[in-house]
């Protein structure tokens, strides 16, 4: 097999463009045919998804709930997504497996990292939910540390923007796209990648990261292939 990548999706690519929540089979469906493409030509990908579309443990639904309890919630929407994905990846011809962090064995894998990069070098996608397994960290933070974990080459963020701006594209619309930046500038300018604990975790694993807009049709395709597309952290 090819290069390894880990792609990280967060909850609103599961969800209808306009409400940001719930699971739109139409657009799991293309991201997963894009997916599949690229899988075709060679390159090992794994996934982390996010849980955002159902629920989120920094969300006003989660106001005056214990903080531990909440993101619990949230790793359980992550293996909902990840089943959602792991269906559409299949009917578009990829074969893909499903880990999680938290162990449900009656629907996917516990996450075990030999396993994982064994599933990859037999040519399967595979999905990691349930996020690190521990409350308090992101699921960007998780993509960072499997992504140390199973040797990935780089650090895929999908968004719903074209890359990293000097200001927020839709508060400032003026606002510039900023096509490359270092780990430092990111947490000295507090640019919104990732949290600083995903850019801390990168940085000390010499992970690049790749910002894309998601929304773009061809966009995960060129992402993967190393093409300059958004915004590359380095």
């Amino acid at each position: 097999m090819g290069e390894r990548i880990v792609l990280k999706l967060s909850g609103e690519a599961f969800a209808d463009a306009e409400t940001n929540y719930g699971i739109d089979p139409l657009t799991v469906q293309r991201i997963a045919d894009e997916i599949a493409k690229v899988h075709s030509e060679g390159y090992e990908i794994a996934i982390v998804v996010g849980g955002g579309n159902i629920f989120r443990g920094l969300s006003s639904a989660a106001v005056g709930m214990d903080r531990a309890n909440a993101d619990y919630m949230g790793m359980l929407a992550t293996v909902i997504n990840a089943l959602a994905l792991r269906d559409a990846l299949e009917r578009a011809g990829a074969p893909c497996r499903v880990q999680t962090a938290i162990s449900i064995q009656q629907v996917a894998e516990p996450y075990i990292r030999l396993r994982a990069i064994r599933h990859l070098e037999k040519g399967r996608v595979v999905v990691f939910a349930g996020g690190t397994g521990n409350p308090f960290f992101t699921t960007d933070t998780t993509a960072a540390l499997r992504a140390a974990e199973i040797g990935a080459r780089v650090v895929l963020k999908a968004t719903k923007v074209d890359g990293v701006y000097d200001a927020d594209p839709v508060a400032v619309p003026g606002a510039n796209l900023i096509e490359d930046v270092t780990y430092m500038e990111v947490i000295a300018d507090r640019l919104k990648v990732m949290d600083t604990t995903a850019i801390t975790m990168c940085m000390d694993n010499d992970l690049p990261i790749r910002v894309f807009n998601l929304r773009t049709p061809g966009n995960v395709i060129r992402a993967v292939r190393g093409e300059p597309v958004g915004t590359l952290v380095h």
